[in-house]
């Protein structure tokens, strides 16, 4: 255990010293700031005022550059180790495998989640100055989802990165996942429902494997309980899972994924070959 916080604490302070880590605390405290200055708190749209509209705006722009920060970074941990020798060192350490892998991980999720909800945190305390009401049932619920979302990438990123045999191949492989996630699954998905093919619930049922599709319609459900925005697909979730079921398996899901690609990541890892 002491191995491990070590390493997560090495990790950590190496992170905070880095030039990516700067830019991608300025990405998020600057979409805050810009969505205060654009004056988002003064408008309605759909229902949404005042910092419940500043926060769902936050969020869908988190669900896009989140996991693609969280992947870039994340995946040259072993690749990028592996490339630069430094299994070779740690060898001769009195570290093992696991404490080095599990304190990476811990590290590396201390320091890509911080910005993103101290920024969050920023508006919640910008808005309370300014006199706006502050919505705390969904800003924990974010919060809680920002945690799941977070740790799922984190995963899934360790994994790619023992899988992948240089730092290169893991970043490409991190940005293809990336867009298949984002982009290309639900226009596949939706041609599958265009084609009539396949039934509504076996569609529904495979876009909700995707956990930024389960993040991006958790944080619509805290806002439009009817999820009027989904049209016909709201009554296939919330008949088979209902408000307070989807809202807990939107923090649930993504965690044990993300739970399970580090565990694969770490047997993989522990049974490869090092240098």
């Amino acid at each position: 255990m002491k191995h491990l916080m070590l390493t997560a604490v090495a990790d950590v302070s190496e992170s905070l010293r880095s030039r990516w880590f700067m830019i991608y605390s300025l990405v998020f405290g600057g979409v805050v700031v810009a969505l205060f200055i654009s004056g988002l708190t003064e408008s309605r749209v759909m229902g949404f005022s005042g910092l419940s509209r500043v926060l769902v705006t936050y969020l869908q722009i988190n669900m896009a550059i989140l996991p693609l920060f969280v992947l870039i970074t994340t995946v040259r941990s072993v690749a990028g180790d592996r490339e630069e020798g430094i299994f070779e060192y740690m060898l001769s350490l009195p570290v093992s495998l696991r404490s080095w892998f599990w304190g990476k991980l811990i590290g590396r999720f201390f320091v890509v989640f911080l910005p993103v909800v101290l920024a969050m945190f920023g508006a919640v305390i910008w808005g309370s100055t300014k006199g706006v009401e502050i919505p705390w049932t969904q800003v924990l619920f974010y919060t809680g989802f920002l945690i799941s979302l977070s740790w799922c990438f984190l995963g899934i990123g360790m994994l790619i990165s023992t899988l992948a045999r240089s730092s290169d191949v893991a970043t490409g492989s991190a940005f293809m996942l990336w867009l298949v996630l984002l982009l290309f699954l639900d226009l596949i998905l939706l041609g599958m429902l265009v084609q009539g093919n396949w039934p509504s619930e076996s569609v529904i049922a495979i876009a909700l494997a995707n956990p930024l599709q389960v993040f991006r319609t958790a944080s619509m459900l805290l806002f439009d309980p009817q999820l009027v925005l989904l049209g016909p697909s709201a009554y296939v979730i919330l008949d088979h899972f209902g408000e307070n079921g989807f809202l807990s398996w939107a923090l649930i899901y993504p965690a044990a994924l993300g739970s399970l690609c580090a565990w694969l990541g770490y047997m993989i890892f522990r049974r490869g070959d090092l240098p």
